[in-house]
């Protein structure tokens, strides 16, 4: 087995972690504070900054595609260390991520626009 190529037992239980993460019923809620900064808002165990956790994600789609060009660049010029498959594996992680990235853009904008159209 080549040692640089990832398992795919391994990313199929990162991905279900992931997906157990997501749905974990006890997972923190993040506080919700009222309009004006009052303090009578809903407290949880951690406050999640929604830009933050969107521009983290946003990099994260960005050092995909920068690693997955750099494989592709590394397999033409012949490099030992790299395969097809490893190669084939990091563009599509980046394909996915960005497609992923993408739709949340468009279900954001499209949220946007419902809130922005609503009578006042």
């Amino acid at each position: 087995m080549i040692s640089g190529r990832p398992d795919i037992n391994q990313v199929l239980s990162q991905m279900r972690d992931m997906q157990s993460q997501v749905r974990a019923p006890s997972s923190p809620v993040p506080s919700i504070e009222k309009i004006g900064g009052e303090g009578d808002g809903v407290q949880g165990v951690e406050r999640a900054d929604f830009a933050e956790m969107l521009k983290n994600a946003v990099n994260n789609v960005n050092t995909l595609q920068k690693d997955a060009t750099q494989l592709a660049q590394s397999y033409e010029r012949g490099d030992e260390g790299v395969d097809l498959p490893q190669v084939m594996i990091g563009l599509q992680k980046s394909s996915v991520s960005f497609e992923a990235m993408t739709q949340v853009r468009n279900k954001l904008v499209d949220a946007y626009e419902k809130i922005m159209n609503m009578p006042i």
